[in-house]
């Protein structure tokens, strides 16, 4: 049983930060340095890497924010639009930030003349981390209660009840997406292997996880997020096991 921590906010000497968005910075911070490291292990410019990572932070947040309005709460937005403009208030789903980072990283690898697969598959080894300390976040804010639970990793709710904390699942399934990487990467690997990989492990564990969810909209018993890791996770799959060209 895990116990229930909650903060929203903490303070730096005058300075009050919010929990969830110091964590995805943080995160974010974290997994650029470390596609800055595997991009000079591997011979590339890192300069491109850090430039990448700041258009494909901006595009996340706003693929994140937009996919949210227009996909879980759309009737509420149309009433209070300005509110979608609103950074500060919450909603962000992180399958539109990656959808939006994708196509701006598909525009700058092509404009820089730069090969999409490895380029690709370098920077992806940031996600699984960053995605970890990132919803270390959401479990401090306890945005994604789940389901009732009796499994030992289950949250003790203030009401008393244990449940599944789907910020808590995700943020241990990102560490261990980013460990699988490691031991994968003591053997060299073809251009394409490690995005695959990615959306293969990401998208069975969504689509497992996201059936613990309460409280999201559902079309045919699924989630929005459930019918995008499908299609990813076929794309995974073929990356991988594709024939060479």
């Amino acid at each position: 049983m895990i116990p229930y921590i909650h903060a929203t906010t903490f303070s730096l000497g005058p300075i009050t930060l919010q929990v969830w968005g110091t964590f995805v910075a943080l995160g974010f911070l974290v997994g650029t340095y470390i596609v800055a490291q595997r991009a000079k292990k591997n011979g590339l410019d890192e300069k491109s890497v850090w430039d990448l990572a700041f258009w494909l932070f901006i595009s996340a947040i706003i693929g994140a924010r937009v996919f949210h309005v227009l996909v879980y709460e759309p009737g509420f937005y149309l009433a209070h639009p300005w509110d979608a403009l609103n950074p500060a208030k919450p909603g962000f789903a992180i399958y539109g930030g990656l959808g939006s980072a994708a196509l701006v990283f598909w525009i700058y690898v092509k404009k820089k003349k730069l090969d999409f697969l490895v380029y690709a598959d370098t920077v992806i080894w940031g996600l699984p981390w960053g995605c970890g300390i990132g919803r270390i976040g959401c479990f401090l804010i306890h945005d994604h209660p789940g389901t009732l639970s009796s499994f030992v990793g289950a949250v003790k709710y203030p009401d008393g009840t244990l449940r599944h904390d789907l910020g808590l699942d995700l943020s241990i399934a990102g560490f261990i997406i980013g460990i699988f990487f490691l031991f994968a990467g003591l053997k060299q690997r073809r251009s394409g292997f490690f995005l695959g990989l990615f959306l293969i492990l990401d998208g069975l564990t969504r689509f497992w996880l996201d059936f613990y969810r309460i409280g999201d909209i559902r079309f045919l018993y699924l989630t929005p997020t459930q019918w995008i890791t499908v299609p990813c996770i076929g794309i995974g799959f073929w990356l991988i096991f594709r024939r060479k060209i």
